[in-house]
């Protein structure tokens, strides 16, 4: 087991080797334009996530996916090289949602920004049912000394 420090850097580090491997060196025709997120790896350094996120059609993940698949040992052997650690980490492919997730709570923000306008709206010039006052007013001193007797 690692420090948390240690094992950050060297997710950071996987990070880099991938980006610039895919950048670099891997000529797979499927892989599209594919965008290395993050990588995280466990504290004892044997297996590390790669996320990851393509621009284009759900095909073009697909076709991604399966081009990083096939690359992935040739990706791993030089994460092994380029990093020295005793054993070198297996890697996995997790495709990154944050974009998707991105647009959908931005959908969601928008149809509560129209909600509210139309709240708003239908409150302009409403009046409030029942009294206008419809907070109990505080009984009255007389009242009180009334109810000594």
């Amino acid at each position: 087991m690692v420090d948390a420090a240690r094992a950050r850097k060297i997710a950071d580090r996987i990070q880099r080797i991938v980006a610039e491997m895919l950048d670099r060196r891997i000529k797979d025709p499927r892989l599209g334009f594919v965008t290395v997120t993050d990588a995280r790896i466990t504290a004892d350094l044997r297996d590390a996530t790669v996320y990851y996120t393509v621009f284009g059609s759900t095909e073009d993940r697909a076709a991604s996916a399966a081009a990083l698949e096939s690359a992935k040992g040739l990706i791993r052997s030089e994460v092994g090289r380029q990093t020295g650690i005793r054993h070198t980490p297996s890697l996995t492919f997790v495709i990154d949602e944050v974009q998707e997730n991105a647009q959908h709570i931005e959908e969601l923000l928008v149809k509560a920004r129209q909600s509210d306008a139309e709240v708003a709206q239908r409150a302009t010039g409403a009046s409030p049912a029942g009294e206008a006052d419809p907070y109990k007013a505080p009984r009255e001193a007389e009242d009180d000394d009334e109810d000594e007797e």
